[in-house]
Parts: C-alpha cells; structure tokens; sequence
C-alpha cells in the first residue's frame, strides 16, 4: 500500500510532494529517508517531475537533515499528484 503523500520542505529552499519512507536501517552518514515519486511544485502550481531532466529514476534517497519540514498537500495539490501517479 502506498504512502501517503507528503509535501516536504527542504533547507536549500526546494519544495517537494512525494511519499517519504524513513530509513531505520541506514548508517550514521547514510541518507535516512526515501522519496517515492517525487515531483517539484512549481510556482505556478503545476508539478514536474523531481530531477526529470536528468534521471528516469523515481525513488531518491536523502539526509533528513536536509529536510527543513513536512506538510499535508492541500486537496488540489494531492489530486494533481494523485493524477501523476496512478
């Protein structure tokens, strides 16, 4: 089943939905969280694919401490992703 998603703030300034899955496993140093379908939100409200340009790939593993907070999508947003990824 999947996990909800997420909208995930990070300290650099990116903003993100995607489902997030911690890591319990990871060694210290290690990235400790696991994104799943990742999109950027964009300015304008539209989402695009997190690093689309560069990778096929779509689960990406990060350091929490990068994360600066986590959030619930607002309903438009949710259903935009939910679109996305079916």
């Amino acid at each position: 089943m999947a996990k909800e998603a997420r909208v995930i703030i990070f300290q650099s300034g990116g903003t993100l939905i995607s489902q997030i899955e911690e890591v319990e496993s990871a060694d210290i140093g290690e990235p400790d969280c696991k994104l799943i379908e990742p999109f950027n939100i964009v300015s304008d409200g539209t989402l695009q694919p997190w690093l689309g340009d560069l990778t096929k790939q779509n689960e990406f593993m990060v350091h929490s401490d990068k994360i600066l907070t986590i959030a619930e999508p607002t309903a438009r947003i949710k259903e935009l992703y939910d679109d996305l990824t079916k």
